[in-house]
């Protein structure tokens, strides 16, 4: 009964997020783009306007013997460029018509580009919705298709900004960081910081959905409380089976529930917290060297990689990196278990590496 009850809460929407059409998400998935300045957005419209001048120019000069003006004599390029201004400005032909040369420069060089701007003034503001509009829908759909092997971070409060800039520190392309949390502000933050995000309650498999959790390579729990974390992380390793799920518990006593739910790893953000104030009563440099090493972009930094053919059959412990651990079979095995004295193929290396080197 409980598990069916669950269930249903799961997938309490009938209408699929994920199957709606791509103009119907604008408001839920948000992609970051460079921002642009309102005078380049004015000289792009006035460069555009201006090639489509010309472009008419062109076509009724190569065509200039089929016009005449109001004095009967063959068009002159003048003529032609007058034509094309008065003609793609909507102006048409009233009863006061230029019929000098300076007139009609006058008219090219002054009223036209007076009217232009008006026309700018007039109808940009609407232009402007409706293209920004059909841009996000094009971007939303193109995203839809390529993503994969992304991160997907539930929750962009502390914890999860601060994970999200790791992993940016740590040369992940922050296209491949996608936000789902339902707080406007931290969906604001979040796509300042170039991220792509999603609005909604991860708990709902369709919001995950949206967020393509099903083709992400890791996913990161970092709500405030622990039966949201499980919840978020039952729905996810749902959706998900491949996926690697971390997630952040605030007591122990419910570690196992997120275990239990999927969850890949955990991590017990209090007593975490706790344990290193205590620590830095006595030994205040152990906490400074702590956060030395989970900042990944600056000082030392813990990493892990692949272990080369150069290295099979030599002991960890003898490597020019200093090796603090050995993952085999997707296992963590301390460096000074004997059970990793001789490297294998496939193992790879928790090591301590040089941030400001690297970079």
């Amino acid at each position: 009964m409980a598990e069916g009850s669950l269930r249903r809460r799961l997938r309490r929407f009938d209408d699929s997020l994920a199957d709606r059409p791509v103009h119907a998400l604008t408001d839920r998935v948000q992609i970051p783009t460079d921002p642009v300045s309102p005078a380049r957005r004015i000289t792009v419209r006035v460069i555009y306007a201006t090639l489509a001048l010309f472009a008419a120019v062109l076509i009724v000069y190569v065509d200039r013997d089929g016009y005449r003006d109001v004095t009967g004599d063959r068009l002159s390029f003048l003529d032609c460029l007058y034509y094309a201004t008065v003609s793609l400005s909507t102006t048409g032909y009233g009863d006061i018509t230029p019929v000098t040369a300076g007139a009609r420069l006058v008219n090219v060089l002054v009223i036209t580009p007076l009217r232009v701007a008006f026309l700018i003034v007039l109808i940009g503001t609407t232009v402007e919705t409706l293209t920004t509009q059909s841009r996000q829908v094009y971007q939303i759909q193109r995203w839809r298709n390529k993503v994969r092997n992304h991160i997907v971070i539930v929750g962009y409060g502390t914890k999860g900004r601060t994970a999200a800039a790791a992993m940016v520190g740590d040369e992940v392309a922050p296209a491949d960081i996608v936000v789902v949390d339902e707080d406007p502000t931290a969906l604001e933050r979040a796509k300042s910081a170039g991220l792509v995000t999603v609005r909604g309650n991860a708990t709902d498999s369709e919001v995950l959905r949206l967020a393509s959790a099903q083709h992400a390579r890791a996913i990161i729990v970092a709500t405030n409380s622990d039966p949201s974390a499980a919840l978020v992380t039952l729905t996810a390793r749902e959706l998900a089976p491949k996926a690697k799920i971390i997630a952040a518990v605030r007591e122990t006593d419910n570690e196992h529930l997120l275990k239990q739910s999927g969850a890949d790893s955990t991590v017990v953000t209090a007593e975490t917290a706790g344990r290193l104030l205590g620590v830095a009563v006595q030994t205040p440099s152990v906490v400074e060297m702590m956060e030395d090493l989970l900042t990944p972009d600056r000082g030392f930094a813990i990493s892990e990689r692949e272990v080369t053919p150069k290295e099979v059959g030599g002991s960890p412990r003898h490597q020019s990196d200093l090796v603090l651990g050995v993952v085999r079979n997707n296992k963590l095995v301390r460096v000074d278990n004997p059970e990793v004295d001789a490297l294998e193929l496939g193992d790879r290396l928790l090591y301590i590496r040089n941030a400001d080197t690297d970079r």
